[in-house]
């Protein structure tokens, strides 16, 4: 699965735009990801709200919003399998026994899963 990532991750690099405005393109970066996740949400709408059957297109976009994390983590030199573990062990701190409601319910509070206890 890790050489899967970093191929993946490789090949992001090749396919975009060379920008010389490091602001501009962090900036292309983190919006295209807000564009293609509202994409996703609105094939869910459509898929499930208007009887408009757009799961292929849900699936597209998920790959479209990918391709925008990893060009995030090459900006900023980010291997994408790290963050996808560190989420893992921040997940486990969270949820130890597996998902719970009570463990959801922080009562309004927000908690910093990444701060040393």
């Amino acid at each position: 699965m890790e050489e899967l990532i970093k191929t993946y991750q490789e090949a992001c690099k090749k396919t975009t735009k060379k920008f010389e405005d490091q602001e501009k393109e962090i900036m292309t970066w983190g919006l295209g990801i807000s564009g293609e996740a509202g994409d996703v949400a609105g094939c869910i709408k459509k898929t499930y709200s208007q009887g408009n059957d757009q799961i292929l297109g849900i699936r597209e976009n998920l790959g479209d919003t990918m391709w925008y994390i990893a060009m995030i983590c090459n900006f900023y030199e980010w291997n994408l399998e790290d963050i996808l573990n560190e989420n893992i062990e921040k997940l486990k701190k969270r949820y130890p026994q597996g998902f719970d409601e009570k463990d959801a319910d922080r009562g309004k509070e927000r908690i910093d899963w990444n701060e040393k206890k």
